[in-house]
């Protein structure tokens, strides 16, 4: 379907042709046209299926249509900066032509950007999107008026109720009209995010799109090796793609530092993304590897929904994934536009399990290989507890150092947007009034935004 089916406004067509999208995906063809006649929705996408723009497309149509400004007319929660950022950069380009406003507010920043905050939420921005913790301080300071919302969006929905953000939710939807569209998107659906919303949305709608399994162009491959074995695999793993866009995802903030310190100390060109680093130091980092300055990104899971980056060329799992559903996500940043990538993943005994799940998920045996030998052999890949095979020669085990014997049993560390950028987006930013030009450059088609 393409995108002038769906009686959108010519100068956001416009930005929809800048962007050079010509075709609406799955996602986008059911949710736009609900929204457009003014329906709540529930919709259940994951990332990669272009679900921001199945609600901001519509959302920004309707702001333009009323002819309305200088008050706040929609709110977009999310669980993190990054999302944010994200979020405010696609609504950059497509409404370049249009006039409407918007700024990601969220903390991490100093006070400079909490004054270029409250300075556009008192003007009256059109669009605020917000993490919970950073809106509800304005909130408090009296900085928020929004007694003419029309529209509600909750990004992300599952992860903000893992985050344990639902008391936030609540207190914050009560500072907002009940006479509204509430627009509510979640990548799955527990019970949590079910009560959710039934309390959020009236006669809502529903749209789905199905878990897919990672791309055809993605070649899905697991080494099985011991705790102790992976770093040193690892390096080996990375040490000669120099040039190449790589993403290696770890289960814990405390791994993403480690495996970080390591990795650097062998002078890879690398950087990190969790909660724990500064929002300052992430978004250089972001800039330096969409800019190719850096190959290699270490990064937690929830911080990787910041990461949105064509051609990636390789995504390690030194962690299997808590969650089978984010191995989808996580091997879903590579191989994208039909491109091809890499996934590897390194599973360790105590992972065995997740990640026989993981292959039950997806359908699919991935290939499974030893270690290589200067690293000795791998543990047995029992993820039934049943004796299997042993990934190595068949000789005493050693562990990567060659001394001793490895017990198979041993601790396991709790390892654990689209469209033209002219500069970064941070806390505050200007851009709610001052938006970049987006770039004459045609690019590929994407479908992930």
């Amino acid at each position: 379907m393409n995108f002038t089916e769906f009686g959108l406004h010519p100068d956001l067509l416009d930005g929809v042709d800048a962007m050079n999208y010509k075709t609406a995906t799955p996602i986008q063809e059911k949710a736009i046209p609900i929204i457009l006649e003014g329906k709540d929705l529930i919709g259940i996408a994951q990332t990669g299926t272009g679900k921001t723009a199945a609600f901001i497309l519509p959302v920004l149509n309707e702001i333009i249509e009323s002819g309305e400004a200088n008050f706040i007319q929609t709110l977009v929660i999310v669980p993190t900066r990054e999302l944010a950022v994200q979020i405010d950069q696609v609504i950059e380009a497509y409404s370049y032509f249009t006039g409407v406003s918007s700024i990601a507010i969220y903390g991490g920043g100093d006070g400079k950007e909490f004054a270029q905050e409250k300075k556009a939420l008192v003007s009256g921005v059109d669009i605020v999107i917000a993490t919970p913790g950073r809106l509800i301080s304005h909130l408090n300071m009296g900085y928020v008026n929004f007694s003419k919302l029309r529209f509600l969006v909750l990004d992300e929905a599952d992860r903000m109720m893992d985050m344990g953000f639902q008391p936030d939710l609540m207190r914050i939807i009560g500072k907002i009209p009940q006479k509204r569209q509430t627009l509510l998107f979640s990548a799955t659906m527990p019970e949590s995010v079910m009560k959710l919303a039934r309390q959020l949305t009236h006669n809502a709608e529903s749209v789905s799109i199905a878990l897919s399994k990672p791309a055809e162009g993605v070649t899905q491959r697991a080494y099985v090796v011991y705790e102790e074995q992976k770093l040193q695999l690892v390096t080996e793993l990375l040490k000669d793609r120099k040039g190449q866009r790589i993403v290696v995802f770890c289960s814990s903030k405390a791994s993403v530092s480690s495996l970080y310190s390591k990795l650097h100390r062998k002078n890879l060109s690398v950087g990190q993304m969790s909660s724990d680093v500064e929002q300052d130091q992430r978004e250089d980092t972001m800039l330096a590897f969409r800019n190719s300055k850096i190959d290699i990104i270490v990064a937690t899971d929830v911080i990787s929904r910041g990461i949105d980056v064509d051609g990636i060329d390789l995504v390690v799992n030194y962690d299997v994934p808590r969650d089978p559903e984010d191995y989808v996500h996580r091997v879903g940043r590579t191989a994208r536009a039909e491109r091809k990538g890499e996934a590897i993943t390194l599973v360790s005994p105590g992972d065995q399990l997740r990640f026989r799940r993981i292959e039950k998920l997806i359908d699919k045996d991935i290939e499974k290989l030893g270690p290589p030998q200067n690293l000795g052999p791998g543990p047995e890949y029992t993820p039934n507890a049943r004796r299997g095979k042993t990934f190595g020669p068949p000789h005493r085990q050693a562990n990567a150092h060659g001394k001793g014997g490895n017990n198979q049993n041993s601790n396991r560390s709790n390892s654990g947007g689209g469209g033209p950028h002219k500069k970064k987006s941070g806390s505050g930013s200007s851009r709610w009034n001052n938006k970049p030009k987006p770039s004459g450059e045609k690019t590929e088609p994407r479908r992930d935004v």
